[in-house]
């Protein structure tokens, strides 16, 4: 049997899913062990719940387990997966609404800006837990697989600190792949291309159909297009002045860089309210808010509905499933993927975290190299790679210093923040984060003393943000068929 330990099940939609991408590979199917932990029992049991009655559904012989205890779920694994969401929607909160008091206007927060910062600080704390419980008791070359955010950080913190083989895994490529294809009225799966750079500031370097070279239609495609001119200006502004197609969605790339937040005024005309992906004031919050209280109010109903059908051509497009299919059984998948950049990108960082073209068999994953990026590309990016550097150092260290610098040099921290704004925002966000920060335990007292003298620099309390969606009701989302977007 091959055992396989899902960290952070709970998060219904992807234990669900990974589990059944697994499952419907034949070789698979009777051979797993599969171990689900989560600290959340009533979200683990209402996930187990689903799988087991799944897997019933399909006559599998494998097995599903869950816990509590995170060392016996890893015991003996020769997997890893790791869901978690550290602090879930509280620190999320606090992510989102203490920035918005400095005038930083985040739609995610879960990758850069000091959204993204504190989320790698929580999430880092743990996975270094993690780590260590592998090194301790799985397999000795048992492989962690992560999709947790912030995806470059986590893999960045895991392979050099925690001492574990890691991959992180994420979408955006495959996503960007197909809206590309829809822009140019190329057939799904026929477009050939090469993705490069950081995990969410990936760029599509080399687009082919039928080894056609289609990269100078693309600008006028996105324009001309009925739904993409209006909800990705950002992406096209971006295509525009840099050259290149970025992966993220609208709303996740104006985030990242310094020019589409830093005045509330012109928020609006750079973002679409149609779906909280373009770019909305806390959108990825307000979303996973309503998706909580939502799957909540219909998990009853979830249970009497048809077990999902495990089919090879329903898998998602989720990599983790086809990587440990092609590891086990040798056939060869070709996927983008987050791995320290031991000379791939050729003009970024040497061993930071980069996302690139691999291909996994039965040998393990191989990575070509890509070489330069396009410079343009390479400089947006780099000043991204810096700010997760010291973020990695100061979650590992504990280090306010360095928390403080990465904070500085993030694009849109920069563009609306001055540096003694910075260093009070970070200090109410450690004092907020108490819970979930332990290694920042002498941090957090001065903190909480520099706050306590008064005479702080003035913020716009209770400021929603630019444009700010209400979070919708369980019967507005009845109204709307269950519809949350």
């Amino acid at each position: 049997m091959i055992k396989i330990a899902i960290i952070g099940a709970g998060s219904v939609g992807f234990a669900r899913n990974t589990v059944k991408d697994l499952l419907t590979v034949p070789e698979l199917k009777d051979n797993l062990e599969i171990a689900l932990m989560d600290i959340n029992e009533h979200n683990l049991d209402m996930v187990y719940t689903l799988c087991k009655r799944d897997m019933e559904h399909n006559n599998c012989k494998s097995k599903i387990t869950k816990t509590l205890d995170r060392a016996l779920a890893i015991s003996d694994a020769d997997y890893v997966l790791c869901f978690v969401r550290v602090g879930g929607l509280e620190a999320f909160e606090t992510d989102i609404s203490i920035p918005l008091k400095y005038g930083v206007d985040q739609c995610v927060g879960d990758t850069l800006c000091v959204g993204g910062i504190m989320y790698g600080q929580r999430t880092i704390n743990v996975i270094m837990g993690i780590c260590e419980d592998i090194r301790n008791y799985a397999k000795e070359d048992c492989i962690l697989i992560s999709h947790s955010n912030p995806n470059a950080m986590v893999t960045w913190a895991a392979n050099v600190y925690g001492g574990v083989p890691t991959i992180g895994l994420c979408h955006g490529v495959q996503h960007g792949a197909s809206q590309i294809e829809d822009a140019l009225g190329i057939p799904k799966g026929e477009l050939d291309y090469i993705c490069a750079g950081i995990n969410h500031q990936t760029w599509y370097i080399q687009l082919l159909h039928k080894g056609v070279d289609v990269s100078g239609k693309l600008l006028e495609a996105m324009k001309a297009h009925k739904d993409f001119s209006w909800q990705e200006k950002v992406r096209i502004d971006m295509l525009e002045k840099f050259g290149y197609y970025s992966t993220e969605s609208n709303g996740h790339l104006s985030e990242y860089v310094s020019w589409y937040r830093k005045r509330p005024e012109d928020i609006e005309k750079w973002i679409a309210t149609d779906n909280w992906i373009h770019g909305e004031t806390g959108g990825y919050l307000r979303v996973c808010k309503e998706s909580r209280n939502w799957f909540e109010y219909e998990y009853p109903k979830w249970i009497e509905e048809a077990p999902f059908e495990y089919d090879l051509e329903k898998r998602t497009l989720e990599h983790t499933g086809r990587i440990i299919e092609s590891l086990e059984t040798g056939r060869i998948y070709r996927g983008h993927f987050n791995v320290m950049n031991d000379g791939y990108i050729t003009n970024l960082m040497p061993m930071c975290c980069v996302e690139v073209p691999g291909y996994v068999d039965g040998n393990g994953l191989n990575i070509p190299v890509v070489g330069d990026l396009p410079d343009a590309c390479a400089a947006v990016c780099s000043q991204s790679v810096w700010v997760q550097k010291l973020s990695v150092q100061a979650a590992v260290l504990g280090d306010i210093e360095y928390l403080r610098q990465a904070a500085l040099m993030d694009p849109l921290t920069a563009a609306v923040c001055d540096t003694n704004e910075v260093c009070q925002m970070i200090d109410e966000m450690l004092i907020a984060q108490e819970e979930w920060l332990p290694q920042y335990a002498d941090a957090i007292k001065g903190a909480k003393e520099r706050m306590a003298k008064g005479n702080l620099i003035p913020t716009k309390e209770g400021y929603k943000g630019a444009v700010r969606i209400k979070e919708k009701t369980i019967e507005e989302i009845e109204k709307s068929g269950g519809e949350i977007k």
